[in-house]
């Protein structure tokens, strides 16, 4: 199986940025460490009013890597708050087309 790609955008309200953005590298920084974990960015919207002012981009080496990884209990303990805080709407995809 190819990698899978995780598109996961937070919504974010005015003047949260800075704590949204913590918040992530916090995260990104629990699962550079996990197991299957290939690569993160994370991405600003360009204009103003967006719905999803920040994007993440993530690979994976699979669906079970990164359910694992974001079942764990360090995982849970860690983003516990923020992820009420920042509602964000992960989805993993594969390519199918270039």
């Amino acid at each position: 199986m190819s990698d899978v790609v995780l598109i996961n955008p937070f919504e974010v309200e005015a003047g949260a940025e800075e704590a949204a953005i913590a918040y992530w590298e916090r995260a990104a920084a629990h699962m550079r460490a996990q197991p299957g974990f290939v690569s993160t960015a994370l991405h600003r919207a360009i204009g103003p009013g967006a719905r999803f002012p920040l994007v993440n981009l993530a690979t994976w080496r699979s669906p079970a890597a990164f359910e694992a990884a974001v079942t764990s209990p360090a995982f849970r303990a860690l983003t516990q708050g923020d992820a009420a805080r920042f509602p964000h709407h992960p989805g993993l995809y594969t390519v199918i087309r270039t």
